[in-house]
């Protein structure tokens, strides 16, 4: 498919026409954990859509009682080439990472680990923690960074306060409000939006950005179309409003957006490259600097990639092992 038949030309819509074209994407469950594995509902990527803008990874987790499923406990991992995006909204993880960041996440306050060419970290939910709720996000680096150095930024965003409604933008801008976090991608948009009950928001937004809400709280409303709980509402591009709609209980919306990467990514466990061989060395230098397996001759003199930690902490986790047929591109 190409990206003119999945993202429609901007000169579909007149001004100020909003977009009806919207493809609700249905969330799978996916056990995080061991035995008392807590579940998250995953709706990007999927066999549908793989990515909006930049963004290509989606989970939803809670409300989830702790004292039942044990929390969130992800032992040390590795990333390259995209970035994590941590967003709560009850409970408290600990987060620490090989760049050296120890930094708690808490509700209302994005925190935002940049991979680049490889990191490895850990989120372990506290023990005060009695119910936690919230997403974990993932998008892209595009090429002119995906082999940067890793980073690390928090932000705490102050609502905006509209009739009905309240806006957290975490990353890019929306209603007047800029995050002032470098995501070393261009053009993207992250927020939180809380509605009152029945209450309809007119967003304005840019043309040039395709746009998902999750209705993470009951049902909700996008340009006219029913997204239920835990559903993503997605949005192409062409349209300078989007409108959400609240039931009568109210609801929370993750909104995202962003200009179509325009790029091809391969995706597998926690690595985002190019190709089947970018992967596949990724892992396969992941396994030797852990002592999962020997290293390959192939890596001798290359600087390391997923760095030093700190001692005392859970055993980090294996890779699994590589599907039998090459992996392919996603778009």
């Amino acid at each position: 498919m190409t990206n003119l038949e999945k993202n429609p030309p901007l000169s579909v819509l007149e001004p100020g026409e909003r977009c009806t074209s919207v493809d609700v994407l249905a969330p799978r469950e996916v056990p995080l954990g061991g035995i008392r594995a807590m579940t998250v509902y995953r709706t990007l990527p999927q066999k549908r859509r793989s990515l909006v803008g930049a963004w290509c990874f989606l989970d939803h987790y809670g409300p989830d009682d702790v004292a039942r499923t044990g929390g969130m406990e992800v032992p040390r991992h590795p990333h390259t080439g995209l970035a994590t995006v941590s967003w709560l909204f009850t409970g408290r993880i600990d987060h620490l990472d090989s760049n050296g960041v120890a930094a708690a996440v808490l509700p209302g306050e994005l925190n935002l680990m940049i991979a680049g060419q490889g990191i490895t970290h850990q989120e372990i939910s506290t023990p005060e923690t009695t119910v936690l709720h919230g997403v974990q996000l993932w998008y892209a680096l595009p090429e002119a960074t995906r082999f940067s150095a890793h980073g690390f930024a928090h932000y705490a965003p102050e609502p905006v306060e509209l009739a009905g409604a309240a806006v957290r933008v975490f990353i890019g801008s929306l209603l007047g409000s800029t995050s002032p976090v470098d995501t070393r991608t261009p053009d993207m948009l992250g927020a939180e939006l809380i509605l009152d009950p029945d209450a309809e928001i007119v967003l304005p937004v840019r043309r040039d950005f395709e746009h998902a809400a999750l209705a993470e709280t009951g049902v909700i409303d996008v340009n006219g179309v029913a997204v239920r709980h835990r559903e993503l509402g997605y949005v192409p591009t062409g349209a300078d409003t989007m409108v959400i709609t609240a039931g009568p209980d109210g609801a929370r919306v993750i909104l995202l957006g962003g200009v179509p990467l325009g790029e091809q990514i391969v995706m597998w466990w926690n690595f985002i490259g190019r190709s089947h061989d970018e992967i596949e060395e990724f892992r396969r230098r992941y396994q030797a600097e852990l002592g999962f397996e020997p290293a390959d001759p192939a890596d001798d003199g290359k600087p390391p990639l997923f760095g030093p930690y700190p001692e005392g902490q859970l055993a980090p986790l294996p890779a699994p092992a590589l599907p039998t047929v090459r992996l392919r591109p996603r778009e």
